[in-house]
């Protein structure tokens, strides 16, 4: 329950809506009770005048009351659907843009441990459950206990013990019945909630997956899990679904109980009236009326071990600090990027090896690097702490004499232009992913950019620039892939560019245009680019060769060769 205390803050942004959203559900209870209740004694009261009592009961007046309680009920049921609905919207609008400033506050290593498809049900449908903890727990628990005591001194009006005997009746069937059924509904909620997000990540799964299953033939079986999950599911909810029915069929028996009851108290009179007359009309229909006040808060709990649940896995990622901290002052420091690493050590929290041990090295501004060496010796690593995607243990980087911790997240991610190994693209149109990296630029910016990287052929479509590119960039081949994210890199133009194999997947005449571009584009830019091709290395200004986590030759092309090193030796074996 200490879960749910978070979300239950939120509603303190919207108190007023919050508030009418309980005072119209209370209008439109009374008004119910009092339809029912004075349509009851209205009839009894005619029947019992009959025609001799026709020119000396008074029909307008309960008239009038019955079709004043009838417009007020309908009335009160709109409005009171349309705010508080309104109200649990903005909270879930205020807690989903919340929750997601929390995901992209975290790094890269805190949100590796959950899969994409979890991250999505709990961004998704755990959010949306939350919506049960006013719509049904909040508002018809603060509904039901001022019916029950408005009811109570109501009926008190006319006859005391039997006002306390409904009144006391329904309160303890409203203290008793939701943590009764709360209690017998805890598993089959928490089955749901963790069944529901199993679905989900299966399903999520089997789609994005779905070619490669087809064609290693694992996609019948796949299905049949995912199919497991889902009957897993629902026998869960139906559970809950059966619990539900008890809860109401319980809610029944104790109104008629009740109703009973009164029946045989109010025949000995009520209030002063030996014969109880009309009024025991009105005691019983309104004991039915108010019995049905109660039916949202039979299974108000049924629901809250999910909803619960479901608080649980979202406070897993929204209370999570921020590994990476960025400071809020910007920071002044002069055009271009003159890079200070020094002895840096980095290693994952998965892998105790180190990645990077007592690394060192200097960039001058506008300085073109190539780092090589092989899969695993820390070069996509040490791009990802010049992002800030990670931390390292020991050692400094300074951008500008700036350490990077100093640096706030706007300035820093100005004054870099990356191009990382795994290119995403949103399903959005071409433009919408080209305005990522500028989103000022003009559609003859855009178009520019595309026919420097040879990417002119997207725009001979009928749609343009409004081409739909699809989860991933389907219609995209890897190599247009990349060249499109460095189409990115030009549009943001910032005074340091890390490119991460930023030909890969390029024949060798798109590759050689592709380097040319980067040399022109990039003049007066620091640049460095992890690659495994040595094409056009001899026109940069400096090469290292990483291996195990540090530099282990640098120079240029011509020293290299003339070493005869380990760069040698990859030049020859290139030219095998």
């Amino acid at each position: 329950m200490r879960a749910l205390l978070p979300f239950l803050r939120l509603y303190r942004r919207h108190p007023w809506r919050l508030g009418l959203g309980i005072l119209l559900a209370i209008a439109t209870l009374l008004a119910s009770i009092a339809l029912l209740t004075l349509s009851g004694w209205f009839l009894a009261a005619s029947s019992l005048a009959g025609v001799a009592g026709l020119y000396t009961f008074n029909y307008m007046l309960p008239a009038a009351g019955v079709r004043g309680a009838a417009i007020i009920r309908t009335a009160a049921r709109y409005f009171e659907r349309l705010v508080s609905h309104d109200a649990t919207f903005r909270v879930l609008q205020h807690l989903r843009v919340y929750t997601f400033s929390r995901l992209m506050a975290l790094a890269p290593e805190q949100l590796a441990r959950f899969r994409q498809g979890e991250l999505l049900n709990r961004f998704v449908s755990d959010v949306d459950t939350l919506d049960h903890l006013y719509l049904r727990v909040i508002s018809p628990l603060a509904g039901a206990a001022i019916v029950i005591g408005v009811v109570t001194v109501g009926l008190a009006l006319l006859d005391v013990p039997l006002a306390l005997l409904t009144g006391g009746i329904m309160l303890l069937t409203l203290l008793l019945m939701p943590p009764l059924f709360w209690r017998l509904g805890s598993a089959a909620g928490l089955a749901i909630a963790r069944r529901q997000a199993g679905w989900r990540q299966q399903l999520t799964s089997w789609i994005s997956g779905l070619a490669e299953l087809q064609i290693y033939g694992a996609a019948p079986r796949w299905r049949q899990q995912l199919d497991r999950e889902e009957i897993a599911w629902q026998q869960a909810q139906q559970r809950q679904q059966r619990l539900q029915a008890l809860a109401q069929s319980l809610l029944l028996l104790i109104s008629g109980a009740t109703v009973t009851l009164l029946l045989w108290l109010a025949a000995a009179g009520v209030g002063d009236q030996s014969t109880p007359g009309a009024l025991i009309a009105l005691f019983v229909f309104c004991a039915l009326a108010a019995f049905e006040a109660l039916a949202p808060v039979a299974g108000a709990f049924l629901p809250l071990a999910q909803v619960t649940r479901s608080a649980q896995r979202v406070q897993e990622i929204i209370t999570q600090p921020p590994a990476i901290r960025f400071p809020p002052q910007p920071v002044v420091s002069p055009s271009g990027a003159h890079l200070e690493l020094s002895h840096l050590c980095f290693s994952y929290p998965q892998r105790p090896e180190p990645v990077l041990q007592d690394f060192s090295l200097t960039l001058q501004a506008g300085e073109h690097l190539a780092l090589l060496g092989p899969t695993g010796c820390g070069k996509s690593s040490l791009l990802t702490l010049l992002t800030r995607g990670q931390q390292a243990q020991q050692g400094s980087i300074l951008l500008n004499g700036v350490p990077l911790e100093h640096w706030d997240e706007v300035s820093l991610r100005q004054r870099i232009s990356v191009v990382t190994q795994r290119v995403h693209l949103f399903s959005q149109t071409l433009r919408d992913n080209l305005l990522l990296a500028r989103p000022e630029a003009s559609d003859a910016m855009l178009s520019a950019v595309l026919e420097q990287v040879g990417l002119a052929h997207l725009l001979t479509t009928a749609e343009g620039l409004n081409a739909w590119m699809g989860e991933g960039g389907r219609p995209l081949s890897g190599g247009e892939l990349r060249r499109l994210a460095i189409a990115r890199a030009l549009l943001h133009d910032g005074d340091l560019w890390l490119l991460d194999e930023p030909t890969e997947g390029l024949d060798a005449a798109t590759e050689q245009h592709i380097l040319s571009l980067l040399r022109t584009a990039g003049q007066g830019r620091t640049l460095i680019m992890v690659t495994h091709s040595l094409t056009g290395l001899e026109k940069l200004d400096r090469i290292c060769v990483m291996d195990q986590g540090q530099i282990v030759e640098s120079g240029s092309h011509a020293e290299l060769i003339s070493k005869a090193g380990r760069y040698w030796r990859f030049c020859q074996r290139f030219a095998l």
